[in-house]
Formats: structure tokens, sequence, C-alpha cells
């Protein structure tokens, strides 16, 4: 389990599996980085694409340890029958020493299908929340914008990852600045969609933001405009990486990126006219 220590604070990633993105879903998940584009952007090799230019992603959950607060950035997929490798997660969490019940927040930086699903999990048939102790946050306008929509899966996400935690009364409605705790806030990256946070962390003079789906994978640094065809507004996002990145850029600050591979993190330099993630 890949960890990282910023002050006080320490994050690390349980991992709910590893992929290469299929060739049918390439043209769709980040149009522009074909493999012969990818292959020209030299330091994505060998962590970030694989021999033949495919994209290497992880669907995993970054664990922030800070003082008085467990939180979880991200549930995943989850037990929804589609992905038979995530049945361990759970049992992860736990040898990670994170068991359900030593959770104090976890927090969605969108409502998206692989950010949500370890909400909630089945008992006797019906979906309750994963983490009975724990204060869900999800962004106001992220879960306004989705409620309203009755078009693509948003109305079957929220049923089984959101609602249970609605109805138990574990959910807080925030803003897309909200401070968790002295260390941990959360920052407005908005573009993928429209109330999506990232999580940004303080501690001892040292800092690290967590990325969420404001960048997808590491190709995004070197092309901040290469936008993925799941993005609300394309535009927006491309408008945030280059800020990101940018304020980022020759800082100390280490970039956690949620779907990048091992080793998932690193500080970002500029690299011509993009940037670069270097890692070691």
């Amino acid at each position: 389990m890949l960890s990282w220590k910023v002050g006080a604070v320490t994050v690390s990633a349980v991992v709910e599996s590893l992929r290469i993105v299929p060739d049918a879903v390439q043209p769709v998940f980040i149009p522009a980085a074909t493999p012969d584009a990818l292959r020209r952007i030299a330091w994505l090799a060998p962590h970030f694409i694989d021999a033949d230019g495919r994209l290497r992603i992880a669907i995993q959950a970054l664990l922030v340890e800070a003082p008085g607060l467990r939180l979880i950035v991200d549930t995943c997929i989850g037990e929804d029958g589609t992905a038979p490798e995530t049945a361990p997660f759970l049992a992860a969490l736990a040898e990670a020493g994170w068991p359900r019940d030593s959770v104090t927040h976890v927090l969605c930086t969108h409502l998206h299908f692989d950010h949500v699903g370890w909400n909630t999990c089945l008992e006797d048939g019906r979906w309750v929340p994963t983490f009975p102790r724990a204060r869900y946050l999800f962004a106001r306008i992220e879960h306004e914008h989705w409620s309203g929509r009755d078009d693509h899966d948003a109305p079957a996400i929220l049923a089984r990852s959101v609602q249970p935690v609605l109805d138990a009364g574990l959910a807080d409605l925030v803003e897309t600045d909200h401070r968790l705790s002295a260390e941990v806030r959360l920052v407005p990256t908005h573009g993928h969609t429209p109330g999506h946070v990232s999580v940004r962390i303080e501690s001892e003079g040292h800092s690290a933001m967590i990325t969420g789906d404001m960048t997808h994978h590491p190709c995004q640094m070197a092309r901040p405009d290469w936008a993925t065809g799941f993005d609300s507004d394309c535009a927006q996002g491309v408008r945030t990486r280059e800020a990101v990145f940018a304020g980022l850029a020759g800082s100390p600050t280490l970039l956690i990126g949620t779907h990048f591979a091992a080793p998932t993190a690193g500080l970002v330099v500029r690299d011509g006219e993009g940037f670069r993630l270097v890692t070691g």
C-alpha cells in the first residue's frame, strides 16, 4: 500500500482495481490520447502507459489520517456486481488499520459511480451506509445538479450510493471550499462535474493535493487541453487543469492522483508548454 507523510497527516492509497483502458473505451475516455500521441510523452512510460501505448489507471480510495480525522476520499465502484475483483476492498481497508467503524468522514469528490460505490453495502438485501459512524460530505451544488437529472445513470447511482446515507442522517451537504480540520480542506475544481472538489492538505509546512477527477491521467498534465468525454464542461475542465498545474509547478506540494497508477504521486514541474509529474 502506497503511503505519504504530509507533516502530521498520512495519506494512503487502497486500490480496488488496476486497469488498462480498453481500446473500445479510449475514444470516449480521453479521445486525444492515442497510442502514438502518448508515446511522444516519454515520461509516461513505464508507469502510466503500457508497451502498446495504452493508458494505465487505478480505481482507488485515498485514506487521510489527520489529527482528529480519519477521512476516506472517494469510495470506488463497490459491490455492484459488475467488477468481481472489488470484493476484497473492505478487507484491504481493515488490514490497513481502517475498519469500517473507525472512519470519521467520507468525502466524494463528485458523484460519478466510481467514486461513490462503497458509500453503501448490501445488508439483508438493502443498501445501507458502509461506514456507520462517519459523516459523509457531498458538495451541495454537486448533489443538486445530479438530483435534478433523470438521464444517464444518475437516478440509480443516487438511489444506491447517496440516498441511503441521507436516509440514515449521515450526510452533510457542504460548500466547495469547506474546511474539515485545521489541516484538510476542500478546493473547488469544477469542470469534470459542476460541483467537483479536490482536497488540499497543509500541515507543519508541508502540503499535498488529492485530485479527484480534476485530472484522470498524468497525460493531462503534459496536455491540459486533453479533455475526457465524461466532463460536464470540457472548456472549464481545461481551465481548471491549467490553473491548478500552473499554481503547483515548482512548488513542494505533492500531487496525489486519484486515478494515477503507482507511483501515484509526485511534484509538478513545467515541461515545455505543459507540465510533468516527478515521482522519484
